[in-house]
């Protein structure tokens, strides 16, 4: 019988115990559901999403290919404007941009660029947007925007690009002397097999002087 009445006297206190803090207990094991839940519904809501603008990209590609411009800018401005926020939105925006050059239509391919610039999460294509965008500017003559897209910091690997077009803004306004300094320090930061470095050796031999 003592036993039963100790037992029983904790079975009281669990009692008594989980009257005080039940609800606590209770509602932490639903947030810590609920937080779960959400979790798993984020993940598959993001993969959803990417599986989405896969196949929208596809068809931005296969537009693309057929030199269809206005099927390209359409395509995009869907990816953009339905998932601003997946790498796939930026890719359409470059492969808009250049559909958009192509065609001659170098106000949308700006806009397409500057989108890239200002709202890819990837740094590297932030980079390669801003460099083809002091090209246009390049092509209008129009020199002071041609250094501002230039101008600021470039990740490791582009700072030679940032310097080859950068010269190639020198040569343009017959600034010889200081286009070779920026192309031989292109040189310098471009890795020996860097796709670019070729056509700046090129550039550099072709305005001659030491």
């Amino acid at each position: 019988m003592a036993y039963d009445h100790e037992e029983q006297e904790q079975v009281e206190l669990l009692k008594a115990w989980w009257k005080k803090n039940g609800n606590l207990i209770t509602w932490i094991a639903i947030a810590g559901l609920l937080a779960f839940a959400g979790w798993t519904a984020y993940n598959t809501y993001q993969q959803k999403q990417a599986l989405e603008a896969s196949a929208m990209y596809d068809e931005v590609q296969r537009a693309a290919s057929l030199k269809d411009n206005g099927k390209v800018q359409a395509s995009a401005a869907a990816i953009v404007e339905k998932f601003p926020a997946t790498s796939y939105a930026a890719m359409a925006s470059m492969a808009a941009a250049k559909s958009a050059f192509e065609a001659g239509d170098l106000k949308a391919a700006k806009v397409q660029l500057n989108w890239v610039v200002e709202k890819a999460k990837s740094v590297e294509l932030r980079a390669i947007a801003r460099l083809r965008l002091s090209s246009i500017a390049l092509d209008e003559k129009n020199f002071d925007e041609g250094y501002k897209h230039l101008n600021g910091e470039f990740p490791k690997d582009f700072e030679g690009d940032d310097l080859d077009h950068k010269a190639d803004l020198l040569v343009a306004q017959d600034k010889i002397n200081d286009a070779r300094v920026a192309y031989k320090s292109a040189l310098d930061k471009m890795a020996e097999k860097h796709a670019g470095r070729q056509l700046v050796q090129i550039k550099l031999d072709a305005l001659g002087g030491p």
